[in-house]
């Protein structure tokens, strides 16, 4: 998932930019549309950004969280990194980060029969509140590229 829309306060650094009124709105949608179309999340992994950490808080998501500093202007590489730390009993795994890295990161795990029209989407944009689902029979320490399969791509508005 990508952060929700924040705004840009004067004088604020780019770590510390809350959400904008939009972002407030729209993170609970995104929540919304997860608890109705996706397994119970069982872990988190979020970026330690105000962004970040306040979107998962207006999802509604109750699952424990990590706050990585290293999702914050993360390579792709990094945030498998991450992911490839989380615990086997971990069967849904929510991360919540930033782009260009959200969407790369995606399409770099999206193997064969994955959805084609979600490709398409996230290739063209991949918005704030974003949401894109990947499912996997790899364990987190194996997932690699290619591993994955997207299922669904979903912009909550």
């Amino acid at each position: 998932m990508r952060h929700a829309k924040s705004g840009y306060p004067d004088g604020v650094a780019d770590h510390d930019r809350p959400l904008a009124e939009r972002g407030v709105r729209e993170a609970p949608l995104a929540g919304a549309w997860l608890r109705s179309h996706v397994d119970v999340v069982d872990a988190v992994l979020c970026s330690t950004a105000t962004r970040t950490r306040q979107t998962l808080a207006r999802t509604g998501i109750e699952a424990p969280v990590q706050y990585l500093d290293a999702l914050y202007d993360a390579t792709p590489g990094t945030v498998l990194a991450a992911i490839n730390g989380v615990a086997d009993d971990v069967t849904t795994l929510l991360v919540v980060g930033h782009e260009p890295t959200t969407s790369s990161l995606a399409l770099a795990l999206a193997g064969p029969g994955s959805d084609a029209a979600a490709v398409g989407e996230i290739e063209a944009k991949f918005p704030t509140s974003a949401l894109a689902v990947l499912r996997t029979d790899a364990t987190w320490d194996a997932l690699e590229l290619g591993a994955a399969t997207l299922v669904a791509f979903h912009i909550p508005r």
